[in-house]
């Protein structure tokens, strides 16, 4: 699978996100993290799931080459060394879902945005509650970055993860609160 740079500092958007009929899950494992354990699955497309915690009737088959690299990148960004992920990604929602999550992918390491200018990116400022159900319902946390979606004041909101992971991973990107800047960038 190709991916498209956004250049210094941006994510890579990966060719590779489907809305199709949904795909046979290829491996499931389980990955240490600085947040606990994390939850993964690939089918033959990529990666279609992230989640933080093992649901209750996780299957672990084992790593396959595709969980390998993510847990080498998911490494070198938890150091600080890795801005921009590069596994390919099969994302499975409906058409909206896909829109939703395709626009997280442009938001840049260690920015920010609102709700509201997420749906304004997708055309629809009426679609903020919808924007951020669809955010919630993000299947791959951290590389698909819905936790750089914030409330209109700059308050952080609203996070499958918990409020406290969001802010560790918003920090660890050079975030601070209420508008005091980024770091390093």
């Amino acid at each position: 699978m190709s991916h498209h740079d956004l250049g210094a500092g941006g994510l890579s958007i990966n060719a590779g996100v489907y809305n199709g009929r949904m795909h046979t899950i290829k491996a499931g494992a389980v990955l240490s993290s600085p947040l606990g354990d994390l939850w993964v699955e690939t089918t033959d497309r990529g990666l279609s799931r992230l989640w933080f915690g093992v649901p209750p009737d996780a299957n672990p088959s084992g790593p396959d080459e595709l969980i390998l690299a993510l847990n080498h990148q998911l490494d070198e960004y938890w150091a600080g060394r890795l801005r921009t992920f590069s596994i390919p990604l099969d994302l499975q929602g409906s058409p909206f879902q896909q829109r939703v999550w395709q626009s997280l992918l442009t938001i840049p390491w260690g920015k920010t945005r609102t709700y509201f200018e997420q749906a304004d990116s997708l055309g629809d400022l009426k679609a903020i509650r919808a924007v951020a159900a669809a955010n919630s319902r993000n299947p791959v946390a951290v590389v698909v970055p819905c936790h750089r979606v914030v409330g209109s004041d700059g308050s952080l909101t609203g996070y499958a993860g918990g409020l406290d992971r969001k802010l560790f991973l918003l920090e660890l990107e050079g975030w601070r609160p209420h508008g005091q800047g980024i770091l390093g960038l």
